[in-house]
């Protein structure tokens, strides 16, 4: 009954609030003109697709979702070479990354805001097998609608912080009805299926399968291109920070102008997790007096730049590479951290602050092997990164550790298409 009565007044809820959630997609369209476009299938009324194809759904939300999913589409595609692939996205970045990366291989689709009628359109026009939802994207009305026509469920990569179990409880009723209408819920780690169990799950269907970005594979072209451009800028130092969010890159600039007063020569690529920020990152530069220079500009940072912006889509894997240091961004703020495994697939050393939950699994195993340096705070970075960067042995140190990690977890590609070929 309680689970009835939250689903309705969420239903209702999301009805309400349509007008403001088609109106926040044209507002974005403003500055980011793909918001406004393809709003019908924000509904449901998706372009349809050959309706007898046999077909697999992944939902990946955004870009760092795609990334993950594109080693499994990939084994997908290899086990079952017949079989069409659908991905969704909730974002235009995402889709620009299933465009990058997977091209005319898939079909893209925006997943419909979570309204029962758009979400039945949706399936009515676009059927597949099955549906794989990366990560922890609970939609009660997908995954109903899906239910009711025979579509089974898989979460992948599935994820679950203390933090968002907390944040749950009073929707604890609604989520455990959301989650018995799933198939098969393939945790990345035994603590994450514990809080799912938590959650209301049942044990039935919550598996251990493992981390898939730990199977990331970074292609010859990519990993050409670091080097390339890691030689284009020159025997100067350069670190990366990855996917930093508001809040932390003042803190970031502030300990790069103190690594300059020891390494005046030292080169920060900075690049901000969201790109509708990038122009207020640059104004933060200017503010803090470093010379800058935008990649989306074109050309090389030349000796007297002190930050690279990094406002381009797409190339955050070959700048990690051109690093000789990366420090993860969304970890001096609570907002958990980003994966540490796509730098230390290059080689390179990771540095992190001390806010990881997203993410506490992987970085405890780094930290057991030695393959991470994690901070208590910012006021640490300058002196990290200028002993670092000083000291070629310690950076090998580091990437060694995390390579031991990085092949000790591989796997979990062919266990998830073992599971989701089985249901």
């Amino acid at each position: 009954m309680a689970a009835a009565i939250l689903r309705g007044g969420y239903t209702w809820l999301l009805r309400l609030l349509l007008p403001v959630l088609l109106l926040r997609l044209l507002w974005r369209g403003r500055r980011q003109p793909a918001y406004r476009r393809r709003l019908g299938e924000r509904l449901g009324f998706a372009p349809r697709l050959e309706p007898r194809a046999r077909r697999l759904w992944v939902h990946a939300v955004s870009v760092g979702e795609v990334i993950a999913a594109v080693p499994l589409i990939r084994a997908w595609q290899a086990r079952f070479p017949g079989e069409a692939v659908l991905v969704t996205t909730t974002t235009p970045t995402g889709m620009e990354e299933v465009a990058r990366r997977l091209g005319g291989e898939v079909d893209h689709r925006y997943l419909p805001l979570d309204l029962p009628g758009a979400m039945a359109r949706f399936i009515k026009r676009c059927p597949a097998q099955r549906l794989l939802v990366m990560e922890t994207e609970l939609w009660p009305n997908l995954y109903r609608a899906c239910r009711r026509r025979g579509v089974p469920v898989m979460l992948v990569n599935a994820r679950l912080s203390a933090r968002s179990l907390r944040g749950y409880a009073r929707l604890r009723p609604l989520l455990r009805a959301t989650l018995a209408d799933t198939a098969l819920i393939a945790a990345r780690e035994a603590e994450d299926a514990r809080r799912f169990l938590a959650l209301g799950a049942a044990p039935g269907r919550v598996q251990v399968v493992g981390n898939l970005k730990y199977d990331l594979g970074l292609s010859a072209a990519v990993r050409q291109a670091a080097r390339d451009l890691r030689r284009a800028l020159g025997v100067r130092p350069v670190w990366i920070a990855a996917s930093t969010h508001e809040g932390e890159e003042a803190r970031l600039l502030q300990a790069h102008a103190g690594l300059r007063q020891r390494r005046p020569d030292a080169l920060l690529i900075l690049v901000p997790r969201h790109p509708e920020r990038f122009d207020a990152v640059a104004r933060l530069c200017q503010g803090a007096g470093l010379p800058m220079v935008r990649r989306s500009a074109g050309g090389l940072p030349g000796a007297e730049a002190a930050v690279w912006l990094g406002d381009t889509m797409g190339e955050l894997l070959t700048l990690c590479g051109a690093a000789d240091v990366a420090f993860m961004g969304g970890s001096l703020v609570p907002v958990g951290g980003h994966n540490p495994l796509e730098p230390a697939a290059h080689g390179v050393p990771v540095i992190t602050g001390p806010h990881v939950f997203n993410f506490e699994a992987v970085y405890a195993d780094l930290e057991a092997a030695g393959g991470v340096l994690r901070l208590a705070d910012a006021g640490e970075l300058a002196g990290a990164l200028a002993a670092l960067l000083g000291d070629a042995a310690a950076r090998e140190g580091l990437a060694a550790g995390a390579a031991r990690v990085l092949k000790a977890n591989r796997g979990a590609v062919d266990r998830l298409v073992d599971r989701a070929a089985a249901l």
